[in-house]
């Protein structure tokens, strides 16, 4: 599988520039966003290595959204340094694991589990490659381009 967009795509996140501002009513803050970032590329990562490791796999997004779980990271993390740098790491390990899945391990259908706003938008199975270009194609943009709107005009 050819990796390079995932990692162009984590690559664009990382020249985020660092957002302090404060963001509208209803949002996550800069840290939660990457914390939330974290978060689902945590559980692409977990979903490859149990495809690697030949046991059963699943993507589930529902604790990126949870608020103690986002703020766990974000304290774990220590900064927002620490955050981007965490990010920076797991984007790394998912593109690694990726590149050595075998096509047919990419092509296994993930029992998966996407939400939003606590509503469910989408909830059967995706092959781990569709999740891996989801990330790399709607979910990192996305949030790149939601933390620059939070950058000071």
């Amino acid at each position: 599988m050819d990796t390079a967009p995932l990692h162009d795509a984590f690559r664009a996140l990382q020249e985020t520039p660092a957002g302090v501002a404060a963001p509208p009513p209803g949002e996550w803050d800069a840290d939660h966003v990457w914390a939330h970032v974290s978060l689902i590329t945590g559980a692409a990562v977990e979903a490859a290595a149990a495809l690697m490791a030949g046991s059963h796999p699943h993507y589930d997004s529902r604790l990126s959204h949870d608020s103690w779980t986002l703020d766990h990271v974000v304290a774990v993390a220590g900064d927002p340094a620490g955050l981007r740098e965490r990010v920076r790491r797991q984007g790394e390990a998912l593109c690694a694991l990726a590149a050595a899945l075998s096509d047919t391990e990419r092509d296994t259908p993930v029992p998966t589990l996407l939400v939003a706003d606590g509503k469910v938008m989408y909830d059967k199975p995706l092959t781990l490659r569709e999740i891996l270009t989801g990330l790399a194609t709607v979910e990192l943009p996305g949030h790149a381009s939601q933390l620059t709107a939070l950058v000071p005009a």
